[in-house]
């Protein structure tokens, strides 16, 4: 009997190839390693006083995909594929430019990770929609964080929010 893969995954295959991967699987949880980030973020002020926002849209997002090292497996639909580490320690320094975007933005936003090639800096805000700041710009990746993964893994090409 053939059965279509894509019904019983959150993710399409290609993106769930690369999760699974990478270590992820359907119901990780590791919420004492995001409570660790979440103390280094909240304790963290840069040398103006900048401070980072933690919420629970980027608690869940790092409890769930905090520590992977996601490689994308095929060719990207639009622009290359990325690939990612989801680690908010990323942007430990970057709480000013994360301020500025969350102010523009009319929300909170938290570091998420990096594009490990490109050094891009990914960005959750307290609704879940991910972002990307690279030196090009500021790109919206996905209102959700699976959306926002699925952008960067399967080379969909980003909306861009800013000009450099």
């Amino acid at each position: 009997m053939h059965t279509d893969r894509t019904s019983t995954t959150r993710f399409a295959v290609p993106v769930d190839a690369a999760l699974r991967a990478a270590g992820w699987q359907p119901g990780r949880w590791d919420i004492k390693q995001a409570e660790i980030w979440a103390d280094t973020l909240r304790d963290h002020t840069s040398p103006a006083g900048h401070r980072h926002a933690v919420f629970p849209a980027a608690v869940e997002a790092w409890a769930e995909f905090g520590g992977l090292h996601i490689t994308p497996t095929g060719p990207g639909r639009q622009v290359a594929p990325a690939h990612l580490h989801i680690d908010p320690l990323h942007g430990l320094h970057m709480a000013r430019t994360l301020g500025d975007l969350g102010r523009a933005l009319d929300t909170e936003v938290s570091p998420l990770g990096a594009e490990t090639d490109t050094q891009a800096l990914l960005a959750i805000d307290t609704h879940g929609r991910v972002y990307a700041l690279d030196h090009t710009g500021d790109w919206y990746l996905g209102p959700t964080i699976d959306q926002g993964i699925a952008t960067l893994v399967s080379g969909i090409e980003p909306v861009r929010l800013t000009a450099g």
